[in-house]
């Protein structure tokens, strides 16, 4: 029978046991989903893992958020479990609680090694031990402290071990700041505290295995739950954009990349207009037209993404192999995003179902971890609801096995103890196990050198456990540095990239290896190496990344955001040097738009002028060059090469007076007569137009009052005239506006009080409100003003206050009524719900006992509707 008819079959009761957990549930091909655990064995798992054994540690979360949520009725806090099959058949059937204590409320993440578990919960991050081999931890340390992001999800998230041998981390944007277990900040290799100064909203951080020399990776995230690391040591994340905006994506990890969540130059949302701005609300969140960001891999869709893996198994079918997943709560899905080279960087190339909620939408995978035999180990917090901080079950959980059809569940057997076979276990799928494997293999050193060079040089194995030797060969103390030698010769460019990045953790001044491989042939390899010299103040540097920009052709974002990355802090010796060699007109040699548009020097300010004002090319192509200024302070040279542009004669000249009017620094134009000559100029060109809405929006020339009035008056039916509307008010207050409404005639009062209706403002409120209860105007106006009223969120709510305070009469109330009818929010509908009888019966009278005026209210209402 098809499983969609027996799921069907079952009551809705039926359909939450546990008992049919599977049935909900819909694999890809080839692979089959098997309930591991479910409740009451585990509730609420927000974060798993799977140690060498195969044994799943699940962190649970169910006193997650009680102010919403509801406290717990045990008030012992979250638990550890440790779930264990010790038969075979893919089904825990032995639970040990690791710990549990009032401190656990609602952690988001745990990294198990060995005997040990780090567990994040801002503020804190703990390690767990257990010292006596008893699978209950008998021993908690501080780790970090001071952490933000307490009882939500954008603070600390789980540890992860890299090929490297260090932890890798990130909290979401609530974070803030880290600080050791002694409450003293961290710093980073530049000697600055690590809080939000420096960086941007969500972070990326790497350490040692002794916790110190944290670094920052990335920034300016929203919130990644999880950084996945694979062989190379190339790092992915998923991030999660605003809901309901389709804006969550996946991301290569550009070291040391912005990513975009805020605007760099003041810290702006998405939602705040810049030139420029992307096509796609998705790209807006991210800021992806902006010089200096990072671009996105692809954007998802509108979920929930939180665990995050590189599948470096075998036991999937191949086309899983290397492949990013990512746990979607939100679209109730795990899957895969597989990518392919493109450039410097990648491409996605689709979508790769591997477990999805079809017929269950309750399924919600919070995170997925590899097995030591390479099956999936899935996460399933199991509730009605995602998003909003809400839960409405916090009594179920389910923990799912992903793997081939009847394969059982056996754990592959090393004694470390034993270089050869810790240098097989370095190669498990499984991130437990090769953390002790690694460690062993330190251990051994000369002992395992030889294994992990037969290994490192076993030209047709996989090229990820190449990579793999390679890392602990450089850890290795007295290590020969042949085998990095030959890692720079690989054909593999994957392993030319870990040569680079092994020799740069080695090395204090790596810059004699970065050179070797600045004429690489492949693209990304040359991004490792700008990227290398980060930083970097040597004249080798500078040649570096002289040599790697001539490589540079266009139309590769990734490598032009390397080599923005290479240049931080640098761009006042790098780009005269570039000017050098490029001529005078480094504008029209290839890729040489691209360096102008990212260099943060105003020696770039003149090259950035000429190709705004180029009218050989679309203007929409030219926006880049003006957000371009928007990233210098103001001064001479920005400030002059801006008129220049306004006073070119162009087929586009007012598009271009326009930006360059937008990008001038408001008080230069207020005090330069100059100045002000090309803005009155500009607002006569554009008179009626959204241009003249934008240049009195950002100047507030009280001298364009009268005209924004008639505007408003004249247009109040169309965005243009609410958009003038909102900014008289906005530009001459309260008292004018008032003063207006007396004096205006019947109709343009009409149209002046619809022209402000969707501005939302507490001056909007405030005046709709009062001419509504004004008796001194006519019953037409303050119908209008009633019924305006509710067409902005504040002012819904302004008619709910009147309504309950019973403040206006009936034929006004019907007015303000019919302006809330189509309500969004939940809250006001049930708020207005015992005013509509009312209006129900009103309406049900007989024509001829309704009023000529109450005639023309419903036909306007009719109109409205129609419309």
């Amino acid at each position: 029978m098809h499983p969609d008819s027996v799921y069907l079959r079952l009551s809705e009761r039926e359909r939450r046991m546990a008992v049919n957990a599977v049935a909900g549930l819909a694999p890809a091909d080839g692979l089959q989903v098997q309930l591991f655990a479910s409740e009451p064995n585990v509730i609420n798992p927000i974060n798993i893992d799977v140690d060498h054994k195969g044994r799943v540690w699940a962190l649970e979360a169910y006193n997650y958020r009680p102010a919403v949520n509801g406290k717990s009725e045990l008030g012992m806090g979250d638990r550890i479990v440790i779930l264990e099959d010790t038969n075979q058949d893919g089904v825990a059937d032995k639970t040990k609680v690791f710990y549990q204590g009032p401190e656990l409320q609602a952690p988001l993440g745990i990294w198990v090694m060995g005997n040990k578990a780090i567990v994040s919960q801002s503020p804190y991050v703990w390690l767990f031990t257990d010292t006596d081999g008893d699978d209950v931890a008998d021993k908690k340390e501080v780790l970090f402290k001071g952490i933000g992001g307490i009882q939500q999800d954008a603070g600390i998230h789980a540890f992860v071990f890299g090929p490297d041998g260090k932890f890798y981390f990130n909290y979401g944007n609530a974070g803030g700041q880290l600080v050791d277990g002694r409450n003293r900040p961290l710093l980073d290799k530049y000697e600055r505290p690590i809080n939000f100064r420096p960086y941007r909203q969500g972070v990326v951080f790497r350490c040692d295995q002794d916790f110190r020399k944290v670094e920052i990776l990335a920034e300016n995230f929203n919130n990644s739950f999880e950084t996945a690391v694979d062989s190379y040591g190339t790092m992915w994340q998923a991030d999660r954009g605003e809901p309901g905006n389709e804006s969550d994506r996946v991301s290569y990890v550009m070291e040391n990349g912005n990513f975009g969540y805020i605007d760099e130059m003041n810290g702006n949302s998405w939602r705040v207009d810049r030139t420029n701005l992307e096509d796609e609300i998705p790209k807006r969140h991210w800021h992806q037209n902006d010089p200096g960001v990072v671009p996105n891999l692809l954007e998802t869709g509108s979920g929930l993404p939180m665990g995050t893996i590189v599948y470096e198994g075998e036991l999937l079918p191949r086309k899983y192999w290397d492949q990013v997943i990512v746990a979607d709560a939100g679209l109730n899905s795990l899957r895969a995003y597989p990518v392919v080279d493109q450039g410097a960087g990648y491409r996605s190339t689709g979508v790769l179902p591997i477990l999805d909620g079809l017929r269950d939408k309750w399924f919600r995978p919070s995170d997925v971890a590899v097995a030591p035999d390479g099956s999936l180990i899935v996460s399933d917090w199991y509730d009605e609801v995602v998003g909003e901080h809400r839960m409405k079950d916090r009594s179920r959980g389910r923990i799912f096995r992903v793997a081939p059809p009847n394969t059982p569940y056996v754990i592959p057997q090393f004694d470390l103890s034993i270089p050869e076979q810790a240098v097989q276990a370095l190669q498990s799928p499984n991130l437990s196990m090769r953390y002790l494997a690694w460690n062993a293999c330190v251990d051994h050193g000369w002992a395992a050198e030889p294994m992990l060079e037969a290994l490192f040089r076993q030209y047709n194995a996989n090229p990820k456990l190449r990579a793999r030797a390679l890392w602990v060969l450089n850890r290795i103390e007295g290590f020969n540095s042949r085998n990095l030698d030959i890692g720079f010769r690989e054909l593999n460019h994957n392993l030319r990239i870990t040569t680079l990045r092994a020799v740069r953790q080695r090395n204090s001044d790596p810059i004699e290896y970065i050179k070797r491989l600045a004429a690489d042939p492949h693209p990304q390899v040359r991004r490792e190496a700008a990227l290398a010299i980060n930083h970097n103040h040597t004249y080798e540097a500078l040649d570096v990344w002289l040599q790697l920009a001539g490589q540079h052709k266009g139309n590769d974002r990734w490598s032009v955001e390397a080599l923005s990355i290479g240049a931080i802090g640098q761009w006042e010796r790098i780009f005269p040097a570039w000017l050098a060699r490029a001529g005078s007109h480094p504008e029209k040699i290839p890729g040489g738009s691209d360096l102008i548009w990212l260099a943060r020097t105003r020696k770039s300010i003149p090259y950035l002028e000429r190709l705004a004002a180029d009218t050989s090319v679309s203007f929409k192509s030219r926006l880049r060059y003006f957000r371009a200024f928007d990233f210098f302070h103001a001064g001479y040279e920005k400030n002059q090469a801006l008129l220049n542009m306004v006073n070119v004669p162009a087929a586009d000249r007012i598009q271009v007076a326009k930006q360059a009017l937008l990008h001038l620094d408001r008080s230069f134009v207020a005090n330069s007569q100059q100045g002000l000559s090309v803005l009155n100029r500009l607002l006569d060109d554009t008179y009626g137009t959204e241009d003249y809405i934008d240049l009195v929006t950002r100047y507030q020339p009280r001298t364009e009052t009268e005209r924004l009035l008639q505007l408003a008056i004249s247009k109040s039916g169309e965005v243009i005239g609410r958009d003038a509307g909102a900014l008289l008010l906005d530009l001459a207050g309260v008292t004018y506006m008032n003063e207006r409404l007396s004096s205006l005639g019947q109709s343009q009062k009409l149209a002046l009080l619809a022209s402000i209706q969707t501005a939302g403002t507490p001056e909007a409120v405030y005046v709709l409100r009062s001419i509504a209860l004004n008796a001194g105007h006519s019953l037409l106006v303050r119908e209008q003003a009633a019924r305006c009223l509710g067409a902005s969120w504040p002012g819904e709510e302004a008619v709910v206050n009147l309504l309950k305070e019973n403040r206006i009469n009936h034929s006004v109330k019907e007015a303000a009524l019919e302006g809330v009818q189509d309500a969004f929010r939940e809250e006001i509908r049930l708020a207005l719900a015992p005013y509509y009888p009312t209006m129900v019966e009103k309406q049900a009278e007989p024509e001829s006992a309704i009023s000529d005026e109450g005639k023309d209210r419903k036909r306007r209402k009719r109109r409205k509707k129609d419309s």
